[in-house]
């Protein structure tokens, strides 16, 4: 699978980490930045996955910062994407099984790589439940829908 994925400077080692295991996996991670640990403003990079993962030309994205908290707010400004700041197998799971989550948020200060791959490979196999979820995630849409004016 085609991934997009970047992070902040506070998240720049963990990413570089998760691009190597994405490869190991199998999948295709296209690195959307930051490429050292500069200092830089996160919604720049969280916009450049949002953007993407918005407009299909990725099926999902990753984003990681200190937390993961400003990544999420930023990537679910855009119409579609469903940022989930995931912390542990059990929320990883949830996101896709009942959100179908389309961005895993990952806060690099607060996960270990460990739990950071656990994290990643549950996301990725897990897959979307659908039935009573559905009509939720249209709800979800009518909102974006709303915001545009549609």
């Amino acid at each position: 699978m085609k991934i997009a994925i970047a992070s902040d400077h506070a998240a720049f080692e963990l990413k570089e980490k998760i691009v190597q295991h994405l490869k190991e996996l199998g999948h295709e991670p296209m690195d959307f930045g930051v490429h050292d640990n500069t200092s830089v403003d996160y919604p720049d990079y969280g916009a450049k996955v949002g953007k993407v993962v918005s407009e299909g030309e990725f099926e999902r994205g990753i984003l990681l910062c200190g937390t993961g908290i400003g990544m999420s707010i930023t990537a679910n400004k855009f119409p579609g994407v469903r940022a989930t700041l995931v912390y542990d197998n059990y929320t990883a799971r949830m996101s896709r099984l009942h959100n179908d989550s389309n961005v895993l948020v990952i806060g690099g200060r607060t996960t270990g790589i460990s739990t950071a791959f656990d994290i990643l490979e549950t996301w990725l196999t897990t897959q979307y439940e659908g039935g009573r979820h559905a009509l939720r995630l249209k709800k979800i849409s009518d909102l974006d829908n709303n915001r545009r004016g549609e």
